[in-house]
């Protein structure tokens, strides 16, 4: 029988905030609720950005905290300070020049046209004719807008984060808050399975690339600084798994990232559902980090024509000032899309293990859908692969949910804000609807608030729909006040107001969660509500074991809720343990049976019997 994977934790940080505790969520539809549930979220949002370490919330303090959160002005660079080098040629209007350097700076191939004259440590250098060289200079950037993390938050100041890219110290950040959020100890969860029955899968779409890592070390030679060796292995696209294993739960579980451009979450996601499914592993963290706010990766973007640059932004509105706030505008008039850095991470468990331990039930993935798109014309245009992951998608909502429950769906849309998108995607979701029967099937798209972060956008489409379930709203596109003509929508609802889902979502059995990646990488994942999840586990399991399991939620919720609120007054537990529990040779026993290691309490078991013995 398959298991349901359930999701029984999740955390992170995007532009909207920290994911546990609902706050990104919160963040992102704060003009519809309640002050009394906006005063945890604001809270936790002014201690991580620094700007209040007392309990007092002000307006003047919560405007600042939403000038320094969502899509906004970049602040991980400065856009009208950019550092460029240029090819000069200098002649001094004479014969020759001289200048002077140290010993140490002296090119190993010295040019023809010089003639050196030692003075100590230093070189007096003549140059007869031309002198090639590189100018520095300082240019704006054509873009200014970006998802960046909460302003004036830096992650890494958190743990022991030295030389650290910043895509890791998300990851460090990310996968803690996730952890967190399951109110169960790590250790007490390894007390109740087999060492090897944990799965990571963690990455990145575009690697590590800042100065830390990928970046600083091609720029090295050329700018005239020095490769560190930690910056190829740090930027290595699964370092953040190899991280989460190594530094933070001590796992020699399986591991890996399945990379698919902007929907590798969603690859990541199948990989772990797959795993509890059949039983390969009992818990799973999947999760992605994107650092890609940065001017050498945005410029690859930019001359693609993918990104809005401020001058298109201001034509759309007929105005000589940027709007920031609505750079990105999925499904109406619309320049290009936002780029952004996010960490989402959530916690699958096995059905079973979950209820005995009583774990809090956010949802279920039910599947995620994977498929190319064929032959192309372009290897970056749109092809028919998505028709088929919607499809199949929409199809098991049917299936499980049945003819009526299909149409209790909605959808979190890939919604990039570019030209291209908005027609094809809106294409797809329109013939899916009408194929089965769906009127105003409701659709929405959080990058209008988040930006674009890559690999790890779907987790953020995720991680916003725990929310709705939660608090009752889907967010609209409110970056928007129109849907373009050419856009599709005879059969679709596109949200550009936020809509009430009734009390905690119940409006709502699941969500389409859609990716479409660079390269004909195309994903959909079906998410089940945490009370169609509940449904289903009372039917297979019996009233009379989900009641022991209620029982035993109690003070886990309790917990829960107890570390959120001191997350919110900035005490939190970042799990980085470098150079803890090291295991070696001296740490393992064996028998042809199973295997212990020091570190862990029970043993893992080795394959005994042949898998394919109606073949012999």
């Amino acid at each position: 029988m398959t298991k349901l994977p359930l999701i029984v934790g999740f955390g992170g940080i995007n532009a909207a905030g920290r994911s546990s505790g609902f706050h990104s969520y919160k963040r992102m539809v704060s003009d519809v609720l309640s002050a009394d549930d906006m005063v945890s979220t604001w809270q936790d949002l002014a201690r991580r950005m620094g700007l209040s370490q007392d309990a007092k919330l002000t307006d003047e303090l919560i405007e600042a905290i939403k000038a320094g959160t969502l899509i906004r002005r970049i602040d991980s660079f400065d856009p009208d300070n950019i550092l460029h080098q240029y090819k000069a040629t200098i002649n001094s209007g004479s014969d020759t020049m001289t200048f002077t350097v140290r010993k140490s700076k002296l090119p190993t191939k010295i040019p023809e046209n010089w003639s050196l004259e030692t003075q100590g440590n230093k070189v007096k250098i003549t140059v007869t004719g031309d002198l090639a060289a590189l100018l520095e200079d300082r240019t704006s950037y054509p873009v200014t807008s970006g998802g960046n993390i909460p302003a004036g938050f830096d992650p890494g100041s958190l743990y022991n984060s030295r030389f650290h890219p910043r895509g890791l110290k998300l990851t460090v950040y990310g996968a803690s808050d996730a952890l967190n959020s399951m109110g169960v100890d790590w250790q007490e969860i390894l007390k109740h399975i087999q060492p090897d029955e944990v799965s990571v899968y963690a990455g990145s779409a575009l690697g590590q690339i800042d100065d830390q890592s990928l970046s600083g070390m091609i720029a090295a030679p050329l700018i005239g600084s020095r490769v560190s060796s930690k910056m190829m292995a740090l930027s290595f696209a699964e370092m953040p798994a190899d991280f989460i294993n190594g530094y933070m739960i001590n796992s020699v579980g399986t591991t890996g990232t399945n990379m698919g451009a902007c929907a590798t979450f969603l690859y990541n996601l199948r990989q772990g559902m797959y795993d509890i499914q059949h039983g390969k592993s009992k818990v799973v963290i999947v999760g992605n980090a994107e650092a890609p706010v940065v001017a050498e990766v945005m410029e690859g973007f930019r001359v693609m024509g993918a990104l809005a640059e401020d001058e298109q932004i201001k034509a759309l509105d007929q105005s000589d000032v940027v709007d920031n706030r609505r750079a990105c505008r999925p499904f109406s008039s619309n320049a290009g899309f936002t780029m952004a850095e996010s960490s989402q991470f959530v916690v699958l468990m096995d059905d079973e293990l979950a209820l005995s331990l009583g774990m809090n039930i956010y949802g279920s993935v039910a599947d995620v859908f994977v498929n190319a798109d064929g032959n192309k014309k372009s290897i970056s245009a749109p092809g028919v692969g998505n028709y088929v992951t919607v499809a199949k998608a929409t199809a098991l909502a049917k299936a499980i949910l049945g003819e009526q429950g299909v149409k209790q769906t909605y959808v979190q849309a890939h919604g990039t804000g570019t030209p291209q998108n908005r027609v094809t995607e809106s294409h797809i979701l329109n013939e899916v609807a009408k194929t089965f029967n769906i009127d105003q099937w409701p659709v929405t798209a959080v990058k209008s608030y988040l930006g674009h972060s890559m690999g790890a956008a779907a987790g953020d489409q995720l991680i916003a729909s725990l929310g709705v379930w939660q608090y009752g709203w889907v967010p609209g596109i409110s970056s928007i006040d129109h849907i373009a003509d050419d856009v599709h929508q005879s059969n679709l609802n596109i949200l550009i107001d936020h809509k009430y889902a009734g009390e905690k979502g119940e409006d709502y059995k699941a969500v389409i969660l859609n990716a479409k990646g660079f390269g004909g990488n195309n994903a959909t994942g079906l998410v089940l509500s945490p009370a169609q999840t509940t449904e289903m586990l009372v039917k297979k399991y019996g009233a009379e074991v989900f009641a022991q399991y209620q029982a035993k939620n109690l003070p886990i919720s309790q917990t829960v809720v107890q570390q959120d609120q001191a997350a919110c007054q900035g005490v939190e537990n970042i799990r980085y343990d470098f150079g803890d529990n090291v295991m070696d040779e001296t740490s393992i026993t064996m028998t042809p049976e199973s295997m212990n290691l020091s570190a862990f309490g029970q043993e893992i078991l080795l394959p005994t019997e042949n898998p394919y013995s109606d073949y012999a």
